[in-house]
């Protein structure tokens, strides 16, 4: 994607464009070690932090790049690292469940590329099993590995599916994220109502009653 000017990167960001389903990496996105990359980024941020002018000697503030770049590279976007890529261990449905298996309210944290403003929300995922089952805290964690990256939201919902659908060797899988982008709730149009619906449907969902039965489920009360 070739742009002229950095007005249309800006818009780019702000129309919430993504330019792939696989997140954009460079060849040699792992050549470093995770030390090496804390110590280059803690670097970047004291001269983010100097160049607004603040003071970095205060104590409150002399520890924060150290902090933001173990938080980059462990935490928030740790699920760049393809070691961190949980292994979903499946099963044989020797119970024969043959109908829809839905996981809801699955908690979203990621952070949006284009302003490295944090997303939030829930996903609802759901699979019918062609005999084979997967343990319910996998699903969970398929969910928060593509959601610690930098992310548009639908490459996450896209994303989740199709890890999905290749562990459990099936194209019935399904996925919905509803979720608040901060990019929109606190800077630009400042709309601290609106979020974002996202929605995969592979297999059996693109069928319109099963579509229903899953968004049924997903409205279902829960509280316990």
């Amino acid at each position: 994607m070739k742009f002229d000017n950095l007005e249309e990167f800006d818009a780019l960001g702000d129309e919430h464009v993504g330019s792939s389903e696989d997140t954009p990496l460079r060849n040699d996105a792992f050549e470093l070690t995770n030390e090496e990359k804390i110590d280059i980024i803690k670097d970047d941020v004291r001269h983010i932090m100097e160049t607004l002018g603040l003071d970095l000697t205060d104590d409150s503030l002399n520890g924060t790049p150290n902090r933001v770049a173990k938080m980059f590279v462990n935490e928030i976007f740790g699920g760049l690292d393809p070691k961190k890529k949980p292994s979903a261990s499946t099963f044989e449905n020797k119970y024969k469940y043959g109908e829809m298996l839905v996981e809801k309210n699955i908690t979203v944290y990621s952070t949006c590329e284009h302003h490295l403003l944090p997303i939030v929300g829930r996903a609802h995922v759901a699979y019918i099993s062609n005999g084979t089952v997967v343990g319910l805290s996998k699903m969970n964690r398929i969910v928060d590995y593509f959601a610690k990256r930098p992310q548009v939201q639908e490459r996450l919902t896209i994303q989740i599916v199709k890890e999905l659908q290749k562990v459990l060797n099936t194209k019935d899988v399904a996925c919905v994220i509803d979720a608040k982008h901060l990019c929109v709730n606190s800077r630009g149009i400042r709309d601290i109502e609106s979020s974002t619906v996202t929605s995969e449907f592979g297999g059996k969902f693109k069928d319109r009653a099963t579509r229903r039965e899953f968004l049924d489920y997903i409205k279902l009360d829960t509280e316990f």
